[in-house]
This record gives C-alpha cells, structure tokens and sequence, in this order.
C-alpha cells in the first residue's frame, strides 16, 4: 500500500524500449484504479491546485491510484516520433507501469480524451482490466454520417483556431470545459501555467487533431468488463450525448447522468457526485471474466498467382521458393510480435496483440518478398476471435479473410477498424472504398497500406 494524507505521493518512472513513463501511486488498500484522463497532464504540477489535490485525495480513499503521464506529456519522455503519440502505444506505457508494481488487476477510469485509451486496454486485456468508467467521454468526436452526434468540421476548426491563440496563454477556453471556473481568477492563473508544463505548444497543436481523428466506435461491442458511464448532462463541449452513445453501445453498461456543465480539467466544479458514482461502482465489486475470447489482430497471407509461379519455374524451383517464403514470413512474426496460428495453401493466418505490429508485419514481408520474385496479398482486422485449442475461431478470423480476398493482386488491405486504432501512427493508407464482404453483415471501409506508411 502506498499511502498519502494531503501531501505529495512519491514519483516514479516505468522504463519502457520507447521511454521513460512518469508515474504516481497512492492511497489505501483496494482494488488498483488506472486513472487516465485527457492528454494535458503533469503528475508533479497537478498537486499544486488545490481542487486536483482534493480530487486525487477522494479518489484514493476508494482504492490504489496509478496516475500516469503518457509519453508527450508531464514529466514522461517525448513522443518517439514527437507528437501525440497512437494509442496502441499508450496501451504499452500504461501496462509496463502495472507490470513494474505488480498489479494483476486493476479499474480503469477513462476520463474525457482518456476514454479512448480506456476503452482499448479493457477490450484487449479482459482479465487485467474487469471493470471499466468512462466519466465525460466519448467513442468519436467528429461528426459522421453514421454518427450525427459529433462535431462539425467547422466547430473543429474554430476549436483547433481557438486552442492555438490560448494555450499556455490564457484561460478562456475554460468557458466552454469548466464553465463554473471560468471567472475564478486563482484557476485563471494556474491554468495556462499547467498547459506549459504539460505539453508544448506544437505537440498541444496536434492533440486537436488527434481528437478529431479517433474512433473506437468498432471495439465498443468487444467490451466484456462491467462498465459504469458517467456525464454531466450540461456538458458544453464533451456533450452528454456522447456517453449516450457508448452506454447504448457497451452490453449492459450503466449509464449516470449527472448535473453540471465541467469536463476538462476533471477536478473542476462539484466533483463530488461523480466520485460518489465511482465508489458505489467499485464497492459493488466487478465480476471475473472467464472467457477464451479475446480482443486479437488478425492477419491472412498468401502468394498471388502461386500456380502460375509453380508452373513456370517448376516444382522443385517452387518448394526452393516457397522455403524462402516461409522463412521470411516467420521471421517477420518473430520481429513484429505475431503468433503463427496455420498456414493456409500458401499462405499464413497469424494474431497479434498490436494492430500497428500486424500491419508493419505485413509489409516487411512483402517487401522482402518483392526481391525474390514473390507478390504475396495480406488482410487484417482487429476483433474478437475464441481459442479452441489451437485452433482459431470468430468472426474477426472471417473478417480478415474476406479482407484478403478483396486484394486479387496484391497489396496489404486492412479494415476500418484497423486504420482506425493505429491513428497517430507513422503507417499512412489510402482508402479503397466501401466494400461487401462474403458471408458478412453490413459494408466494411476497407484501406491499402503502401510502402510509403514506413516514413517516420
């Protein structure tokens, strides 16, 4: 247990291969909480407002707090790349903090822009993370045509406008976060201040869009741990709608609407309601989940035009080929973090718990490929797939397929669903239309990775 009355926790800094986490861990004895709340975060400079000290103190009288500053923010290493970085990444940050304290197990609270992240750690990893809350937060927040509820692009850009004359200068965009600190001339001040120790300004610039580029909308039905969603039902900016969305979306979730207009930073206004959600959700207990489904990537290749090869230079010229084939394949896997779950005719069906790792698989293979004459064709998509022994099921396994099948000659096709969790990411796809795949319901956006996603 580590243990705080109002004073500081001690900080400590998880070693990752991408850097240097910063990290917090306080209060009583419990149930481990991850708090992960918006990008602009300092773990050090958010003890000297007292309204955050109050909100952290609260927070761990309900259980053990781990508040961690992503890479980019606070008092963590820069962004590899130095920018926000994606959110698959982030997963890696928040897990090396548990694996560093020996957490097993843990709550995850999402809390604005932090729900995104929330929201793929709990569908990746069921058993580590059994409970979920997602307070004032959301699934997507531009507008769509399936998703009428976001924002337009033209409020994007007046917030985009906005963000660059305020950061770190003023304090007005409190008027449409925390309304209710708006006026108050101490929270004025100590604002912009945090902001500059929080995040410069360029990477600041970029989180806007970062914002309104994610979508997790597709692993919302993934989600197996109990889940509380929380909002103020006055929200300006994060509106309530939002959690309407993932309550409706999320099998069996809870939805709180509370009242008050705050949002960002958390710890404004009477968070007192919210915390008291929080615990009776905590107290209640969370149920174990025992399940041999899993949130996985799943990636399909296969030679184009193998017959053809065969035929041409001869059987035994093909096995010689296809040896290297193999070769290759398996030695990307290693690299990448895939699973060789079969091979299939001439090709491969792997899983990885990256989808970033996947899609990097897969074009290294077909670019080492493309100097021994090979064109090979791959399809991901990121879904739930079930183990049944070593065999592998679920409609994800389907899904990937049929992904595959639409790249007749050649390519690494992927889902939308894929594209949609790497953003932030060097890999770049170029969008090849809606398509209707075999044996699936609904229209599926399919997109091509090319060699150029490789740019860093």
């Amino acid at each position: 247990m580590t243990s705080f009355g109002m004073g500081r926790p001690d900080t400590h800094f998880a070693r990752t291969p991408k850097g240097a986490v910063g990290y917090q861990v306080f209060g009583q004895d419990g149930p481990d909480l991850v708090f992960i709340t918006h990008w602009l975060t300092n773990v050090d400079a958010m003890w000297d407002e007292p309204s955050a000290a109050r909100y952290m103190n609260r927070l761990g009288t309900i259980g053990r707090v781990i508040f961690i500053d992503k890479r980019g923010s606070g008092i963590s290493d820069s962004s590899t790349r130095g920018y926000i970085d994606p959110v698959e990444d982030t997963m890696e940050d928040v897990t090396a903090v548990l694996d560093e304290i020996g957490s097993e197990t843990a709550i995850l609270i999402g809390d604005t822009e932090g729900g995104s992240l929330a929201i793929i750690l709990a569908a990746f990893y069921p058993e580590r993370f059994p409970g979920l809350i997602l307070i004032n937060s959301y699934a997507r927040f531009r507008r769509a045509d399936d998703y009428p509820i976001g924002a337009p692009d033209r409020v994007i850009e007046s917030l985009e406008r906005q963000w660059r004359e305020s950061y770190g200068v003023n304090a007005d965009t409190l008027i449409a976060t925390a309304p209710s600190m708006a006026d108050d001339q101490r929270f004025r001040a100590w604002y912009p201040r945090f902001q500059r120790l929080a995040m410069n300004q360029s990477v600041a610039h970029m989180a806007v869009t970062w914002i309104g580029e994610t979508d997790v909308r597709s692993i919302l039905p993934l989600i197996e741990a109990d889940t509380l969603v929380i909002h103020r039902k006055d929200a300006i900016f994060h509106r309530a709608s939002h959690s309407q969305y993932l309550a409706e979306n999320i099998k069996e979730a809870e939805l709180v609407l509370l009242d008050g207009t705050d949002t960002i930073p958390f710890h404004a206004g009477n968070f007192g309601p919210v915390l008291d959600e929080v615990e009776k959700f905590v107290t209640g207990g969370q149920r174990t989940v025992e399940s041999s489904r899993t949130l996985s990537t799943v990636m399909f290749t296969d030679i184009v035009g193998s017959t053809a090869i065969a035929s041409r230079i001869g059987d035994e010229r093909w096995l010689d080929l296809r040896s290297d084939h193999n070769r290759v394949v398996r030695e990307n896997l290693s690299r990448f973090g895939g699973r060789e779950i079969a091979m299939t005719g001439d090709g491969f069906l792997a899983t990885f718990d990256s989808p970033q790792g996947a899609v990097l698989c897969a074009l290294s293979v077909k670019s080492e490929l493309a100097g021994l004459g090979i064109e090979i064709r791959a399809g991901i998509h990121t879904g739930e797939v079930e183990h049944r022994g070593s065999e592998l099921g679920g409609v994800a396994v389907h899904i990937a397929s049929r992904v595959m099948d639409t790249a007749e000659k050649g390519g690494v096709m992927v889902s939308g669903t894929v594209k949609d969790l790497v953003i932030g990411s060097p890999l770049e796809f170029t969008s090849c239309g809606v398509f209707d795949l075999k044996g699936v319901p609904g229209e599926w956006r399919l997109f091509e990775a090319s060699e150029g996603s490789l740019r860093t």
